[in-house]
């Protein structure tokens, strides 16, 4: 078992001064008193970490998040990018994490052109964990425009799809420890796990996993983004920045599945072992033998 470790960069223990809150760790062993069968066995377990995450942009406070303090640079800028608070990376000027008793907050500058844009369209989301769209001021936050993606993206084999969510899987070294996270993974065309990001909430973990694509440039190659999570509206809002395609373990809703169908992009649900099934856009994904 990987030890749990503090995930924000923060520094060296012996130059901290006194005081300052050590960066929290992404999870942290515990005892369990597990029964099975009326036996009862007292062993140690291991609990993902959920922490508030306030992200404060140009010095004002903007939403606070329950996440896992893990990859918080690539939060800030996924987060950030699919919120429509930037519409590039280059609009970020700099990412600080500061640790607190109460949680992390990243402390984010912007361009003046995105200060004035966030200030357009203020949300105050006192997140729970998972939830993508709490303190929206209006319908208009919830289905905002989204980038039209006919007739653009690779088409895939039946058998990517599942090589990727089998690879993203194998990748997930937090879950394997906790059971607790959720997974998003960037995909290259034969399907596989290039880049892999984890959280207790889905929406956090696709934030994670966008910025850091967008961060690699890795969008500007073929591939499709997979998930470990049901395909909600705003899972689907986000994949659509960065990806054609976006495959979920479990259902989709229908609002996702009309989102999805308005923008372009493929949605696949169900996406376990070899099966799964494709409710938008099939085109993308290559004929199979029908038995």
């Amino acid at each position: 078992m990987d030890t749990c470790s503090p995930s924000v960069p923060t520094q060296d223990t012996a130059a901290r001064s006194p005081g300052t809150p050590a960066a929290p760790a992404t999870c942290e062993a515990v005892s369990e008193a597990h029964y099975r069968d009326g036996v009862l066995e007292v062993r140690e377990a291991v609990l993902a970490n959920e922490v508030p995450i306030a992200l404060e942009y140009n010095g004002v406070s903007h939403a606070v998040m329950l996440g896992t303090p893990s990859d918080l640079e690539d939060f800030a800028l996924g987060f950030s990018f699919s919120e429509g608070i930037i519409t590039e990376s280059g609009e970020i000027y700099g990412v600080d994490v500061i640790p607190s008793g109460a949680g992390v907050t990243l402390t984010i500058e912007v361009s003046s052109e995105a200060f004035l844009r966030l200030k357009s369209r203020r949300r105050t989301l006192a997140g729970r964990t998972g939830c993508g769209i709490c303190g929206a001021e209006s319908l208009d936050h919830v289905l905002r425009p989204l980038p039209q993606l006919q007739a653009k993206g690779p088409t895939l084999q039946p058998q990517a799809v599942s090589a990727a969510l089998a690879a993203l899987v194998r990748a997930q070294r937090l879950q394997k420890q906790t059971g607790a996270v959720h997974g998003a993974a960037w995909s290259e065309v034969p399907g596989s796990a290039e880049i892999v990001r984890e959280d207790v909430g889905r929406h956090n973990a696709l934030d994670k996993l966008l910025g850091a694509v967008l961060r690699a440039k890795a969008n500007e190659r073929p591939g499709f983004v997979v998930v470990t999570s049901r395909a909600s509206v705003e899972m689907v809002q986000k994949a659509a920045c960065i990806a054609t395609t976006l495959a979920a373990v479990s259902a989709p809703t229908r609002l996702a599945a009309q989102v999805a169908h308005d923008c372009g992009l493929t949605l696949v649900g169900f996406a376990r072992g070899n099966a799964f099934s494709v409710y938008t856009h099939t085109w993308r994904i290559a004929p199979a033998t029908n038995t």
